[in-house]
């Protein structure tokens, strides 16, 4: 690999995760704000938050922690090839890179946000171990496998729920915990906020909660892993009809399957429908046009400004949390369950925007993001330089 399609190769991938951070913000930003896991209904008030809210749904729900995903898997072969080119340990290097992913994690869920990602990233990194010592090609048979049979057999007992007229509803509950949270948010003490969390986090995770998110983003880094081998982003001038079709059918499916709860029925089985498939589909157009409009001279500047915060990825994916349970928790401005849909995106947009600005400014004078500093420092045992 030459130094210019490495230097080339990076910069893509920086964009794309700067990218991804925009739409995980938006995306995250009714859960940051509200009880909306609970009571979806929770201040979406006026025709301008419910036209945000689907908005919001469609563009951005489900369909960009599959492109981070994506792009985990494929940092981790990158990161395998550079030991392996050092001639260092990969295995354990990579395996106490993930306990220490796995560490950020926990204090993450449990210290600040309850909608954390990186402990299931870690786990699935753990599973993509054992793909290391095989041929490229099994990586794809696995993805497939992986993605279509537990998502299909989901899809068929939830059809049969749905259609058997036999699905819960479970609504006067949900109206409930929805009422505890805002409390708890809101007017709660600091313990009364951490048991809180814990009780949000364990309703997404517990009962298989966990191993089912696991599942779900296993398959999307296997292809993130196997587009890595392949070298079909550095070298993405060579398949640029292949990756224009591709960005134009997982546009139309994208699209097509992310609307269908809305001019069909909104249940349980056209959602997941929404989100599994609907979201990976859009996650895959949102990857491949990057690629191609990074190709391009009149694009390539406009997309630049995204490899700052991409840089920083995890650093700014932990301040996001930080900076809006400070605004929204009792222990900082108790803004929870105050803000509609329309203002919460506003505000993540000058969020990110905020961002932007500060990774821009912070990488003239540092190698590394904080977070990526510390994550450095215990995959390699040794203290990295900090500053230029």
């Amino acid at each position: 690999m030459s130094q210019q399609s490495n230097k080339q190769r990076i910069i893509v991938i920086d964009v794309l995760r700067g990218f991804a951070l925009l739409g995980i913000l938006l995306a995250n930003m009714p859960h940051f704000s509200s009880p909306a896991m609970y009571d979806g209904s929770v201040k979406e008030g006026s025709w301008l938050n419910r036209g945000t809210m689907a908005a919001i749904d469609v563009v951005c729900e489900a369909s960009f922690y599959p492109l981070f995903a994506f792009l985990f898997g494929f940092s981790m072969v990158l990161f395998r090839h550079r030991l392996q080119q050092r001639h260092l340990p990969f295995e354990f290097i990579l395996v106490r890179r993930l306990i220490a992913l796995l560490a950020i994690g926990v204090v993450h869920a449990f210290g600040i946000w309850f909608g954390d990602i990186l402990i299931p990233y870690a786990l699935a990194g753990a599973i993509l171990l054992l793909f290391f010592k095989v041929r490229p090609r099994v990586w794809l048979i696995g993805a497939l496998i992986c993605f279509f049979t537990p998502h299909l057999l989901m899809l068929l007992l939830l059809g049969m729920t749905v259609f058997s007229g036999k699905e819960e509803g479970g609504e006067d509950q949900d109206v409930q915990l929805a009422a505890e949270a805002i409390d708890h948010y809101q007017n709660g003490s600091l313990s009364d906020i951490f048991w809180q969390r814990w009780n949000d986090w364990m309703y997404i995770n517990g009962s298989g909660g966990l191993l089912f998110t696991v599942v779900t983003v296993l398959p999307l880094c296997l292809i993130g892993g196997y587009v890595a081998q392949k070298r079909w982003i550095e070298e993405a001038e060579r398949h640029t009809a292949v990756l224009r079709h591709v960005a134009l059918l997982t546009l139309i499916a994208g699209l097509f399957l992310k609307t269908f709860p809305y001019f069909t029925v909104k249940n349980g089985f056209t959602m997941y429908i929404q989100n599994i498939f609907g979201g990976t589909s859009l996650a895959c157009f949102y990857g491949t046009a990057i690629v191609l409009l990074f190709q391009k001279k009149q694009w390539k500047p406009k997309l630049m400004v995204f490899q700052y915060i991409g840089k920083m990825s995890l650093t700014n994916y932990l301040l996001q949390s930080l900076c809006c349970t400070l605004l929204f928790y009792h222990y900082g401005f108790g803004w929870y369950g105050k803000m509609g849909m329309f203002a919460g995106a506003l505000l993540a947009l000058f969020l990110y925007g905020a961002q932007l600005v500060i990774s821009r400014k912070w990488l003239l004078h540092f190698h590394y993001g904080p977070a990526e500093w510390v994550w450095r420092w215990v995959t390699y045992g040794k203290k990295p330089p900090l500053h230029k």
